[in-house]
């Protein structure tokens, strides 16, 4: 999350984050000319500080940099940008990695301190219209919960710090525990569902539906297995030399209460409302699958797609000024496309899929794609899940119309990321690879581009300055689906966990599943790693589930695509994927260029900066630091 300009309505000193004392932040003048008094007397001026409180989340997960990248999902194509400490387990109080990946934590407080301004302040306001009073004490009260529980799922158990701190107090304050973390969240989200309940849904701006969806999420994350003391002791080194296992963790406990709790926020939101097209009981055409995919992920920002898919969106990133401006070019939410796109559509291919991902995804039977079966291995792009065709771009995959310029190269409109045979001895390099003569410096390094969250719709150019406004989905109904029927299989009802997990694989395109038992959790892992896909859920998840040395900490693997002539043939000019003219080779190999992945237990949680250390003598580190 990057520092940006906040426009601060009423008295809102810049004043010291809760928990680090410094000076920067002592300003005690209005940053404008609108009092205080003035400010909670007028409904549109607080509804305007409490946007303010909004923007804190920056351009969601639309930042040029991913989270994905520090999963098995993609690897940042450009060196340098400090992801390679968190990759490489090089992590440390001095170098706590990419700022624009990971949520920091004095922002995070920063954030907090101003809902906290609105949430003491709304109450005693004196503008007339109680319902947007209560609206906006809502917000804010689910604000706090969101900013609460960034800090929980990055760092563990944070000091809770309910008021705004005024000059001359003593800042610090020691960590909470892990469970009052997840009772003060859960208590305001309970509030903040309580007074949105009736309320205007308006997109971007929290719901009841959103702060049911937020507590579903951060009661599952209790009742993982990181969560519960016992389990990540037994599991994890680091844990088991911790002292202090309360501040990131259930010492003890009743963890099948917990479960419960989980599955009943989840169900409580699912008989609330409905998603997209959840209520068949037979797979799509292959077709349709993909093509519901990709109208969920437009979100209904792009004339491609389904508008009811926005009921998707149960909080969403939009690209009003509820939000950060989008003022600096090429970063944010607008330029996904470019962020992520292919270089032979002159974009900087930022975070792209790697072979793990792409392996993942199903054949459109149900079973798994294997690399050992000679019919898989001759065609690993055909006949797969649709939901991978939504999400990623592999070699002789369509995508938009090229610039001018490439389409004298490539005027088929395919993605090239291959190797071709020129029929004189040499080769031809794919226009979209790191040997194109089109800005190869951004090519991509794994064979393949993310496709989802990029507006396919060939009017938008992804290199102009203004370009898509596809929403970034905070939360979504499918995610509470997946909650509750994790929640299901770990209270042992898999017949219901069954009926919800083929609903979302219907949609699909694919059959239902018929597993039990620890199949079924297997399948119901990889159902969740496919279709929440670069939805910043999987560096979450592989921690809870502690499974995150062989996932995250892998190595990665990456696709080489060689296309020699068959006898006789003779080359295409210019190029294009044709397999009566070509033989199309695939080779998975380990990637040895830009970054390797190791893994060390401390990793679970991001260590507490030496800085916030200094600042706070109070502040216990988090293990293995």
């Amino acid at each position: 999350m990057k520092k940006r300009k906040i426009v601060l309505l009423g008295l809102v000193m810049a004043a010291m984050i809760p928990l680090s004392c410094n000076e920067d932040f002592l300003e005690t003048q209005p940053l404008d000319s609108i009092s205080a008094d003035a400010t909670w007397a007028d409904g549109a001026l607080s509804q305007a500080f409490v946007f303010n409180v909004y923007s804190f989340l920056g351009y969601g997960g639309f930042e040029e940099e991913a989270l994905a990248s520090i999963t098995d999902e993609a690897m940042f194509t450009h060196s340098g940008r400090n992801i390679n400490v968190i990759t490489e387990g090089s992590l440390s109080p001095a170098a706590a990695g990419n700022n624009r990946i990971v949520p920091q934590w004095d922002e995070l407080y920063l954030a907090i301190r101003q809902a906290n301004i609105a949430i003491q302040e709304l109450p005693e306001s004196t503008f007339e219209d109680e319902t947007l009073r209560d609206r906006l004490l809502g917000e804010s009260l689910f604000l706090r919960a969101y900013y609460y529980h960034q800090l929980m799922r990055y760092y563990g158990g944070a000091p809770l710090i309910d008021r705004p701190y005024g000059l001359n107090e003593d800042y610090s304050v020691a960590r909470n525990t892990y469970a009052e973390n997840v009772d003060f969240v859960v208590a305001d989200l309970d509030r903040a569902i309580n007074l949105l309940d009736g309320k205007e849904f308006t997109p971007g701006r929290a719901s009841k539906l959103s702060a049911m969806g937020l507590k579903s999420r951060v009661l599952l994350y209790a009742a993982s297995d990181l969560r519960d003391g016992p389990t990540a002791t037994a599991r994890s080194q680091a844990h088991a030399g911790y002292s202090n296992i309360e501040l990131v963790a259930y010492p003890s406990g009743d963890r099948m209460q917990r479960w419960n709790a989980a599955k009943n926020a989840a169900k409580a939101l699912l008989d609330e409302t409905s998603g997209y097209k959840l209520n068949l009981s037979s797979p799509v055409t292959p077709e349709e699958g993909t093509q519901n995919y990709i109208s969920m992920a437009m979100g209904g920002g792009s004339a491609v797609g389904d508008p009811a898919a926005r009921s998707e969106l149960l909080f969403e990133r939009t690209h009003t000024p509820l939000f950060t401006v989008e003022s600096n070019w090429p970063l944010g939410g607008i330029h996904q496309g470019i962020n992520n796109g292919p270089n032979g559509y002159y974009n900087w291919a930022g975070n792209t899929p790697i072979q793990q991902l792409v392996d993942d995804y199903q054949m459109m039977d149900g079973s798994d794609f294997d690399w050992n079966d000679p019919e898989h291995a001759s065609a690993p792009f055909e006949n797969r899940d649709p939901r991978m065709y939504g999400t990623i771009l592999y070699d002789g995959a369509g995508w938009k119309p090229r610039p001018a310029a490439v389409a004298i190269i490539d005027p088929f409109d395919e993605i090239q990321t291959g190797s071709y045979d020129d029929g004189s001895g040499g080769i031809i390099p794919g226009v979209d690879t790191r040997n194109s003569p089109i800005e190869n410096w951004n090519g991509s390094r794994t064979g393949y581009y993310v496709r989802k969250f990029i507006d396919p719709d060939p009017a938008v150019v992804d290199n102009q300055s203004s370009a898509q406004v596809v929403p970034w989905p905070f939360i979504r109904y499918t995610e509470i689906v997946l909650n509750y029927v994790e929640s299901c299989i770990a209270t042992g009802d898999d017949g219901e966990a069954l009926n919800w997990l083929n609903k979302i694989r219907f949609r699909a395109g694919m059959p239902a599943l018929s597993s039990s038992g620890t199949e079924l959790l297997e399948d119901y892992i990889n159902e969740r790693r496919v279709e929440l896909a670069y939805e910043e859920h999987r560096y979450h998840d592989a921690r809870r589930w502690m499974i995150a040395e062989e996932t995250l900490g892998r190595g990665i693997k990456v696709m080489r695509v060689n296309a020699t002539l068959k006898p006789g043939a003779t080359p295409l000019s210019p190029y294009r994927k044709d397999t009566t003219v070509y033989d199309y080779e695939y080779n998975v190999i380990d990637n040895t260029d830009n970054e390797t992945r190791t893994w060390d237990d401390k990793m679970y949680f991001m260590p507490l900066s030496r800085n916030e250390i200094n600042r706070n003598e109070l502040l216990i580190q988090n293990p293995g630091y």
